[in-house]
């Protein structure tokens, strides 16, 4: 069960199957719906330690970085940039991208992270141009909220749910 468990609910959260493995503990085999599920990841994560938490948010991707262009991301996060169109910026638009990942990462010292399925590019950078102003406690605890959102869009698609 801890394998096959593992194996179906790893990428929930980007590189990060530990927390699956930790989930699958407290489980021992019992069945759970996707929002228990989800609520006991979030919880999961909530209850690490900072420096597990940074780990996990250093784990993902620039919003339209060299990953994206490279072709290098997990299929998940490939096809929540493509939806939000992130794969077709203009030149323009790939630039400002490169250049607020550039001052995000210089300031806070880990990636830019939003929830970006739904958004449209425009969003996105309005939402980087205004969250690289927070001081790092509350972007610290933003990244999560949008990893946390992320993995509960990730877990309804895997389920069917979406």
């Amino acid at each position: 069960m801890s394998n096959d468990f593992v194996k179906r609910y790893g990428g929930i959260y980007e590189h990060s199957p530990w927390v699956a493995a930790r989930v699958n503990v407290l489980l021992d085999g019992a069945v759970a719906d996707t929002e228990l599920l989800a609520s006991l990841m979030a919880d999961c994560v909530d209850n690490a330690s900072t420096e597990k938490q940074l780990e996990l948010i250093r784990a993902h991707p620039d919003l339209a970085g060299r990953a994206q262009v490279a072709g290098e991301l997990t299929a998940e996060s490939s096809a929540e940039q493509s939806s939000a169109g992130l794969d077709r910026c203009t030149a323009e638009e790939y630039e400002k991208f490169q250049s607020l990942n550039a001052a995000y990462r210089e300031k806070f010292d880990f990636p830019f992270i939003m929830a970006v399925r739904k958004s449209t590019r425009a969003e996105i950078l309005q939402a980087f141009a205004s969250r690289i102003e927070n001081d790092y406690a509350h972007e610290f605890e933003t990244a999560l909220t949008e990893i946390h959102k992320i993995a509960r869009l990730r877990l309804a698609a895997l389920e069917g749910g979406q």
